[in-house]
């Protein structure tokens, strides 16, 4: 909807979410960052997110992508307990009945990754079984192996 300067929000809130979310993901692909492209990162998933509930398409599995996006990054800054409250967002999404077993996959990864950060290895190992037992239950090889790739890469640190 444009409003009387021209302005086109709905095209607005779709790059954007589009756009934040990648922006996000090359920060989280680089190997060395630094503590502004740190904050950066957060700032720029959680924006992709808010932007993703402006779309009229927003739907369970956009609002599991997203958050799964922020928890990943909260784990991997070693926020343990942003990591985990954005999983359990995550699953909550993924748990809907229309979200298909590979996003439910990744919330499991995602919690299972938060408790890695905090060192929780009964709870990691929990998560990584639930994950593993979902896997099974994904249809697309490439969809199914990339989950397990992920859940491999899992450890405490």
């Amino acid at each position: 909807m444009a409003d009387k300067t021209g302005f086109d929000r709905k095209a607005a809130h779709k790059y954007f979410s589009v756009n934040c979310f990648n922006q996000a993901w090359d920060l989280i692909d680089k190997t060395k960052r630094t503590p502004e492209e740190d904050e950066e990162m957060i700032r720029l998933s959680l924006a992709s997110h808010y932007h993703w509930t402006q779309r009229d398409d927003y739907s369970n599995t956009s609002a599991s992508i997203a958050l799964w996006q922020i928890s990943r990054i909260y784990a991997i800054l070693g926020q343990a307990n942003n990591a985990r409250r954005y999983g359990q967002l995550c699953l909550e999404a993924s748990q809907e009945g229309d979200v298909a077993p590979f996003y439910l996959g990744y919330a499991y990864e995602a919690l299972a990754r938060a408790e890695a950060a905090g060192g929780n290895e009964e709870k990691m190992q929990a998560f990584l079984n639930d994950a593993r037992t979902t896997a099974e239950k994904i249809k697309e090889a490439d969809e199914k192996s990339m989950l397990l790739d992920d859940l491999n890469t899992i450890q405490i640190k």
